[in-house]
């Protein structure tokens, strides 16, 4: 009788002892693959190479269940399933594996949304379209764009192919246009025409290559000197790799388990003048410890980032301000794994060096009226957090995924570069640190997940911006 990978099986069977103590050998004789109307051959072939190599019963198991797995995966299709089943009578110890696959009766999806993120000063709605599997070869192409109120606008087109013919690596590319208004925070607008190709994706690295066109003005006309000496036009021609281990049982409300990533970036990979020639480099630890009662929880996190740039005399040089570190704003810092956590109860870019912005002379030419200050950001930043999450006490509230939890932030950044090394010193470093603490309300919906925070400010400095109070969050559901 012929044996069925179904879709919540494990590899394992019933009969998996016998299996293994009697070591069955066998061979694969013929695969066939069935339902792929639009679907390549080609592309399903690659995906089921393993199920060849498979000498025993336990391994083409084993195989079966990673190919089920990885063509799942390609979200292309409804269902999968894989029937394994005995060869021909002449050729003994061989099976035959059939695939029967159902296509997507609806290649387009998408989703809108409302969220709030660590670099953003305001909420932003969000949107994606994808179409699914347009030319048979597993490819989505999506659009997205996201709308902040009084602040951004992006729109961007990608797609990505999980294999191209004999390529081992999926395809990626987006071309994205994004323009940013921080005038009211550093006196400068700034906007983007971008293209990013993937070209290393697997289940630790990430390897991209970006080429992007900035500009950055100044309607205003009364950025400080250190704004304005970034204004103009720029060109960011960086290769960018991240590292990530991740073996938290949840991203979402992790309960044990740990999470690590790393990212570099280096930018200058063109002979124009014009080139930003900088090294960035981000670390970000994550522990999670169950505690065995309400289903609690302590989740700890420390992240460490720095940018330098490069080239003759490079410590004269200031960093470009976009690739700056800036701390602050309401996002959930358990939830945004892979760069500085979130400063709750300050506002966002509201922590760090700040500079005057140019005087305004009045009609008479007498008096000038001061402007306010620039939020420069800084070269190197350090951030943690601690968070106890727990289940609250009504049924109704833990059915609906409704919790509660406790938490502590802190978190400083300065500057290196002009030479302000010079007058670094990790004592002053850790002496102005800012800090803040709280307890909130987490409330998951289908679209978004909401926390409802009340934070006091523990410790600020003279031109930081933090507040004592209420505080919303909003941030994607999965």
């Amino acid at each position: 009788m012929p044996d069925s990978v179904s879709e919540n099986q494990n590899p394992q069977t019933e009969n998996d002892n016998t299996v293994e103590e009697e070591e069955v050998n066998l061979r694969v004789h013929d695969i066939i693959i069935k339902g792929n109307k639009k679907t390549k051959d080609s592309l399903l072939e690659t995906e089921v190479e393993s199920l060849k190599t498979a000498t025993t019963m336990q391994e083409l198991l084993e195989a079966a269940a990673l190919v089920k797995s990885r063509l799942q995966n390609l979200d292309i299709f409804d269902s999968v399933n894989i029937t394994i089943d005995s060869g021909p009578l002449e050729l003994p110890a061989t099976c035959n594996v059939t695939i029967e696959v159902v296509e997507n009766k609806n290649p387009v999806g998408g989703n809108i949304g409302m969220y709030s993120k660590p670099e953003a000063r305001s909420y932003s709605l969000e949107g994606t379209a994808k179409l699914k599997n347009v030319f048979g070869y597993g490819d989505i192409w999506d659009s997205t764009w996201a709308y902040g109120w009084e602040q951004a606008s992006d729109i961007s087109v990608g797609v990505y192919l999980p294999r191209f013919k004999r390529l081992s690596n999926p395809i990626m590319a987006r071309i994205s246009l994004l323009s940013q208004d921080w005038l009211k925070i550093s006196s400068y607008k700034e906007r983007m025409l971008g293209l990013s190709v993937g070209l290393l994706s697997t289940r630790h690295h990430d390897l991209a290559y970006n080429l992007t066109w900035r500009n950055l003005t100044d309607p205003s006309q009364m950025s400080s000197r250190s704004v304005r000496k970034q204004l103009g036009h720029s060109l960011l021609s960086s290769l960018k790799y991240k590292f990530t281990i991740d073996r938290r049982d949840s991203p979402q409300r992790p309960t044990r388990g740990y999470a690590f990533v790393s990212s570099t970036q280096v930018g200058g990979f063109s002979p124009d003048s014009r080139s930003l020639r900088f090294l960035r480099q981000e670390f970000d630890l994550r522990f999670a410890f169950p505690l065995g009662f309400y289903n609690a929880a302590l989740n700890f996190g420390v992240s460490v980032g720095a940018i330098l740039p490069w080239g003759r005399g490079f410590m004269n040089l200031p960093s470009p301000i976009s690739e700056r570190f800036f701390l602050g704003g309401n996002s959930s810092p358990v939830c945004t794994l892979g760069g500085l956590t979130t400063l709750l109860g300050f506002k966002s870019r509201g922590v760090g060096p700040t500079e005057q912005r140019r005087a305004m002379i009045d009609i008479s030419g007498n008096s000038a009226k001061c402007t306010g200050r620039d939020v420069l950001g800084g070269d190197l930043a350090c951030s943690a957090f601690a968070d106890l999450s727990f289940n609250l006490p009504l049924k109704v509230l833990r059915d609906a995924g409704v919790h509660g939890h406790i938490f502590a932030s802190t978190g400083n950044l300065t500057k290196l570069t002009e030479n302000e090394f010079q007058n670094f010193s990790f004592r002053k470093f850790g002496e102005s640190f800012r800090s803040s603490i709280g307890a909130g309300i987490i409330i998951p919906f289908n679209f978004f997940r909401m926390e409802i925070n009340y934070c006091y400010i523990r410790k600020q400095f003279e031109h930081d911006r933090g507040k004592t109070g209420i505080q919303f969050s909003f941030s994607s559901p999965l």
